[in-house]
């Protein structure tokens, strides 16, 4: 009896597991995707609110001087932070087979190229910071 109990219990887990695992892979694939950039996250949260103009002006400037204030307490650890990235990045490669470590390249060739334009508008974002 106990066993046929811990079966069932096994069964209704693993359909449970692999549930949640379809759920957010469909998620993924089929989800609607919001806004891609900063600037248009921004604007689609002000069309969410419904702010006037001088409320989105207002909002602009404390979000630019919040960005601001973040990218200026980022400068001082980001050369820690690039240090650990890449302690992490080197554990990682010596974990994975050739075959995995060049799959896994792939994917950080696109992510730095994703990255890149993120960088760019961020800069451009944070010339008024100086």
């Amino acid at each position: 009896m106990q066993r046929s109990k811990r079966q069932a219990l096994m069964f209704l887990l693993g359909t449970l597991l692999i549930g949640a695992i379809l759920g957010l892979s469909a998620d993924r694939v089929l989800g609607a995707k919001g806004p891609e950039t900063p600037a248009a996250r921004r604007q689609a949260m002000y069309d969410d609110l419904q702010l006037t103009a001088a409320q989105r002006a207002a909002m602009d400037s404390l979000l630019d001087q919040r960005h601001c204030q973040i990218a200026r307490t980022l400068a001082g650890v980001e050369p820690r932070l690039d240090s650990i990235r890449a302690s992490a990045r080197a554990q990682m490669d010596r974990l994975l087979t050739p075959e995995q470590r060049g799959r896994l390249e792939a994917r950080r060739a696109k992510w730095r190229k994703d990255g890149d334009k993120e960088r760019r508008d961020q800069a451009k974002r944070l010339e008024t910071c100086k």
